[in-house]
């Protein structure tokens, strides 16, 4: 049960350049920064939302969070995931969105770091396994939600162009209940259109372009406290439908107060899942 309607916490926002900014997802050409922007940490209240849980859509504030057991116990085996777990989430996508079809495309596993360091955008200087990532962003921009549909369905992508689709994320832990950095989420209502700044993420064969988040005192964040192995969020990351529901949800790790020293790691996993309305 939640203790708190709030806690008090450190968000890390994009501050304004004059070039468009990127970060790599592996170790950089020699020379390269991992990054070339520039961050602020903001002092934000985020909301517990299990405080108003029942009255959240994913298609107003753009996330859900549902009792939602998974059948793998052992996420470590990217194949066995991918067999096991994916069926699930796309099942999951669909009662969620209320879409009719369902593609899982990736995944990631990740582990909040031993000491517990600054939060940055969630890779090792050293090009190890994924952190927790402290970056506010949103996984798609209108450009890249819409290439993502012809990624994932190749030729068959022109029907679906012509009708509604959207990318959704899930969220869930993997080792119990979250109690040292748990992820917050952005309602989308509150985001206006030029708090957004689209940013490429270098891939080794592949760029891909996210959303970066400018600071907005207007910006309504919200976590669910202690959320545990049978729990999933659910949040919008791109929705081909331009007006009248979520489209964007930006998130973000962050550590919350007080944490005891010897609390669990927080292990998570996010998949992305492209759906199909019609």
């Amino acid at each position: 049960m939640p203790t708190k309607a709030f806690v008090s916490a450190r968000l890390s926002y994009l501050l304004s350049s004059e070039e468009k900014p990127y970060q790599y997802a592996f170790p950089p050409p020699n020379g390269m920064p991992w990054e070339n922007s520039h961050y602020e940490w903001r002092d934000v209240h985020v909301a517990d939302a299990r405080y108003h849980a029942d009255g959240i859509s994913v298609d107003r504030e753009g996330f859900e969070l549902w009792d939602a057991p998974s059948a793998l116990r052992d996420f470590a085996d990217p194949d066995v995931v991918t067999r096991s777990y994916y069926p699930e989430l796309a099942e999951l996508a669909c009662q969620v969105t209320g879409a009719r079809h369902a593609y899982v495309f990736d995944h990631l596993v990740r582990k909040r770091e031993a000491g517990r360091g600054t939060l940055d955008f969630g890779r090792s200087v050293k090009g190890g396994s994924a952190t927790a990532n402290g970056r506010i962003h949103n996984d798609y921009t209108e450009q890249s939600g819409m290439q993502r549909l012809q990624r994932v369905l190749g030729e068959h992508a022109a029907p679906a162009r012509h009708g509604r689709y959207s990318i959704v994320n899930v969220w869930r832990s993997i080792s119990g209940p979250v109690l040292d950095t748990p992820l917050a989420v952005c309602d989308a209502r509150s985001i206006a259109a030029s708090d957004l700044v689209p940013a490429d993420v270098h891939y080794p064969r592949r760029t891909g372009e996210i959303y970066l988040l400018r600071y907005a005192p207007r910006h309504g964040w919200s976590y669910f406290s202690r959320m545990d192995r049978h729990e999933a969020l659910v949040f919008k990351q791109y929705d081909s439908q331009a007006s009248g529901v979520a489209r964007y949800t930006p998130h973000t790790a962050f550590d919350l107060p007080e944490v005891p020293a010897d609390a669990p790691l927080r292990e998570s996993i996010e998949a992305r899942c492209l759906v199909i309305y019609d």
